[in-house]
């Protein structure tokens, strides 16, 4: 039955918000955990993880995440192991941020002066140690801009688990644009929830490279 857009159909893309922010948190916090083991595996002195991780972020960079969606929502679901829109949608993200954060993470930490490195070797620090109380902390300092950076893409590409029928807001505008008929003002809508979500991030993002960039000269 067609119905007009109004302030219900409104409100229930607006609802939807909760569950955009719910996967994008979902899928930032697993993928800042995975992205970290990726980091330093790619700076190990370990071949095998060095390989490994540069393996992993091939195939997850080399990959459309739409791609990835689809093999693991499907591919499960074909060998009798039955996942939720939300669930396929998590590890599908999860592992795309994965990728990206590692290697991110990875560029922040070989930009570490290697004289930090080399001084705390000579004071007879381990390699542990070194990462922990040495490196790490300066690669983090020089990581936030672009992780920032990185969370308004990962926030934006959640609407491509519409397409597995996880209901967030492109999903919502979808149903809603299927029973009003009305396409430009539900994409509208829809448009301006993702601008309001990812700007005050975008400003984040700038702000924190400026004054980074202000304190490297210092």
């Amino acid at each position: 039955m067609l119905r007009s857009f109004g302030w219900n159909e409104i409100w229930f893309i607006v609802t939807a918000i909760q569950w955009t922010l719910i996967l994008s948190a979902i899928a930032f916090g697993g993928g800042a955990l995975g992205g970290l083991l990726i980091a330093l595996s790619r700076v190990s002195r370990t071949s095998v993880l060095r390989h490994a991780a540069q393996g992993f972020i091939r195939v997850f960079q080399g990959t459309p995440l739409l791609l990835q969606l689809f093999v693991i929502f499907f591919g499960l679901n074909a060998f009798g192991i039955v996942v939720q829109p939300l669930t396929a949608a998590s590890i599908a993200l999860t592992l795309h941020a994965s990728a990206f954060l590692g290697e991110i993470w990875r560029g922040c930490i070989e930009a570490v002066p290697k004289s930090q490195s080399e001084a705390s070797w000579s004071m007879g620090l381990s390699y542990r140690d070194r990462m922990r109380y040495v490196v790490l902390p300066q690669a983090a300092r020089i990581g936030v801009a672009p992780t920032v950076g990185f969370l308004v893409q990962l926030l934006k590409e959640t609407s491509l688990a519409s397409i597995i029928g996880f209901v967030e807001i492109t999903r919502a505008g979808q149903i809603i644009s299927n029973v009003t008929f009305e396409p430009f003002k539900v994409f509208s809508l829809v448009a301006a929830l993702y601008f309001v979500l990812c700007w005050p991030l975008t400003l984040l993002a700038r702000r924190m490279e400026r004054r980074f960039a202000l304190s490297g000269r210092s």
